[in-house]
């Protein structure tokens, strides 16, 4: 099995503790590490609920393959990696239904502007951070900067699960 570790990470935490056995960079923006605090198996895929230390909660579809591969279960340390452009941002704090499984509401902490696109930064209640990379035209239309109220919108297919090996 492959191992492997996450250099990224602003907080250091258990399962962190346990993958610098065989460390490497990663170039998702975001990682949540946490334990899984529920999982529901199907035929085909299972819905992997991973709660970071501050209670924020990111879940991931998964295969029952990538289940059994990684000995996923209840109570197990585990990280979710998300990339930023894969993170959509709404302005406000919610009051709109969406099929997207991860609603994590929060309060823009920066937005880094480039020549097209900008990286902003979402505090969630836990304190976890949540990047999303959304054009600048986006940034001014939904009128973000620090202190406004924001959701990050993430698909459970778009999060990948990490465990120590």
């Amino acid at each position: 099995m492959f191992r492997y570790a996450v250099t990224y990470i602003a907080r250091t935490g258990p399962a962190q503790r346990q993958f610098k056995e065989n460390a490497m960079k990663i170039s998702a923006r975001n990682v949540f590490e946490g334990t899984i605090t529920a999982l529901v198996d199907g035929k085909v895929n299972a819905e992997v609920e991973v709660t970071t230390p501050g209670g924020d909660r990111i879940v991931a579809i998964v295969t029952e393959g990538s289940v059994a591969a990684l000995g996923l279960a209840v109570g197990k340390p585990a990280i979710a990696y998300v990339k930023a452009p894969w993170v959509m941002v709404l302005a406000g704090d919610g009051g709109v239904k969406f099929s997207a499984r991860n609603q994590l509401a929060g309060v823009v902490d920066s937005v880094q502007k480039g020549a097209v696109n900008s990286d902003v930064a979402i505090k969630l209640t836990g304190g976890s951070l949540v990047h999303a990379v959304i054009t600048n035209e986006a940034v001014m239309e939904l009128g973000l900067k620090p202190g406004v109220p924001a959701c990050a919108l993430i698909k459970a297919s778009h999060v990948v699960l990490g465990v120590p090996a």
